[in-house]
Formats: C-alpha cells, sequence, structure tokens
C-alpha cells in the first residue's frame, strides 16, 4: 500500500510512520483511515478504504461475462461480438445522435472488448483508483469517475462516430485527477506524483496514436479534461467543511443513481427474448 499522505497543517507530503511533520514540525496523528479501519474484505485482501475502487472491478467484469455469454465466446484479443457490446450498452455516434440514447455515454465505460482489454483496465483502475479513492475520498472519487467518463465518450461521440467500450476514459480522468492533485501540492513530492502520472498519460496517447492501434483516443482525451477539471476544483477533505463534505456525498449518490439509471434504459430498451434472438440471427 501507498505510504504517502498529506500534512493537515502544511499540505506537505509526509509518510503514514512520521508522528512529527519534517517540514513544519508540527505533531500529526494516525491518519482517519486507519482509526476507523474494520480489516478490509475477503480477510483483509481487500482494504476497506478501497471499497469503492473493488465494487466499480466486480461490475465491469460482470457486465465482461454478460458480454461474453451473448456472444458466445471468451475472445482474449480477438474482440468481442459487436452485436453483445451494442445490446449492453456500447458507444455508437449513430445510435447516441441518432437514436438519442445518449445513456450510451454512461453505460459504454462499463464494458470491454476482449480478455486482455478488461485485465488492463482492471488493473489500471485497481492502482490509480485505490490511490485517488484514498486521497479525495470516496465521494470525490465517484464524481470524478462519473464525470471523466461522460466527457470522455461525449468527445469520442462527436469526433469518432464508430464503436468503443472501456473503462479506459474515467481511467485517464482518475490519472489526470492524481496530476492536478500533485500540481496543486506545490511540494517536492507533488511534483513527482504529477511527472509520474503525466508520464503515463504521455505514454498512453504515444500508444494510442501508434499505427494499427485500437485505441479510442478521443475518449482519453476527453476523459483526461473530465478528471482533471473536477479535480481542480475538488480539494481534499482534510480541509473541507462539514456542509462541503455533505455537498460532495450529495453529488456522488446522484451520479450513482444516474449510472443506474442509464443502465435501466439500456434495459428496457433490450429486455425482450424475441429481440436478442433476432438481433443474433447468422444473417444480421
Amino acid at each position: 500500500m501507498d505510504n504517502r499522505r498529506m500534512c493537515p497543517n502544511c499540505r506537505a507530503f509526509i509518510t503514514t510512520s512520521d508522528r512529527v511533520c519534517p517540514y513544519c514540525g508540527n505533531q500529526v496523528g494516525p491518519r482517519a483511515i486507519e482509526r476507523r479501519d474494520t480489516g478490509g474484505l475477503i480477510g483483509g485482501l481487500i482494504p476497506a478504504q478501497h471499497f469503492t475502487t473493488f465494487l466499480i472491478l466486480l461490475i465491469n467484469v460482470a457486465l465482461f461475462a454478460a458480454s461474453c455469454w451473448l456472444s458466445g465466446s471468451v475472445p482474449v484479443m480477438d474482440d468481442l461480438d459487436g452485436r453483445a457490446l451494442w445490446i449492453l450498452g456500447g458507444k455508437l455516434g449513430a445510435s447516441i445522435w441518432g437514436d438519442h440514447e445518449y445513456w450510451r455515454l454512461v453505460t459504454a465505460g462499463f464494458l470491454h472488448g476482449n480478455l486482455l482489454h478488461i485485465a488492463f483496465n482492471s488493473w489500471a483502475l485497481f492502482v490509480v483508483g485505490s490511490q485517488v479513492e484514498e486521497v479525495f475520498s470516496t465521494p470525490r472519487f465517484l464524481v470524478i469517475y462519473f464525470v471523466s467518463n461522460l466527457t470522455g465518450f461525449f468527445l469520442s461521440a462527436r469526433l469518432n462516430m464508430g464503436a468503443s467500450v472501456g473503462a479506459s476514459a474515467a481511467v485517464m480522468g482518475l490519472i489526470a485527477a492524481m496530476v492536478a492533485f500533485g500540481h496543486l501540492s506545490r511540494s517536492a513530492l507533488g511534483t513527482q506524483i504529477r511527472n509520474q502520472y503525466l508520464f503515463w498519460l504521455g505514454l498512453n496517447l504515444v500508444w494510442g496514436f501508434s499505427r494499427g492501434s485500437n485505441i479510442d483516443n478521443y475518449a482519453h482525451i476527453g476523459g483526461f479534461i473530465g478528471g482533471f477539471t473536477v479535480a481542480w476544483f475538488a480539494g481534499t477533505p482534510i480541509r473541507s467543511s462539514r456542509t462541503g463534505e455533505a455537498a460532495w456525498r450529495l453529488a456522488a449518490g446522484a451520479c450513482v443513481l444516474l449510472t443506474a439509471w442509464c443502465f435501466w434504459l439500456m434495459y428496457v430498451h433490450y429486455r425482450t427474448p424475441g429481440l436478442m434472438q433476432q438481433l443474433f440471427q447468422p444473417n444480421i
């Protein structure tokens, strides 16, 4: 687990073992998350402060399993049947702007095209998401994730009418959140964090724009913009007021409800077995 935390007095980065801040000299106690830690889930394998990240991972895996069941295969590197991803809410410009299925801007971020795709995104989500959730708190994490996913697929649907899916738009927003956090901390360690995640961003864009790649760069860029914007103004819970924290919890709840509503719209559009059979006829 990352052993960095922020001094509540001067906001400099220190380690979890420090009891006196080496920068301002003030005493610091244990983190709030350490005081309320209940030992985590699955015998402590999943820390309690990473619960929301783990829950999103479970949802992604469940929807990938549903996609494989619909398409009748579990591809490692080849793409799943596009009809299965479309039924479950994949992004397709014609469906969004022509048929007004705007809920696809949300649902597409929970789907994946093959085993390698979901494995890589799951690893990135767990690594970056766990840190964002710990630094920004769960409510801010949820808002950053939702907005990044939405802005990523909005930009993609505007500039790339083709089909695309994946959690990477939201993951890019989480990377952007850590870039903003590192920059705003104005410390040597903060600069190191910012540069580390900027390197991730650059590596991802180089890979995405390389010849032969099948990566939706517009979704990545849109996700980064959305995540950076939210994180820049979000701040952290350390110096936030009780009213401010209540507002973030309310915003996070609204994001969860909107996501659930989008999946409900996906369900009511394609719930009938007859429609499923028609869509999966061999001559279609």
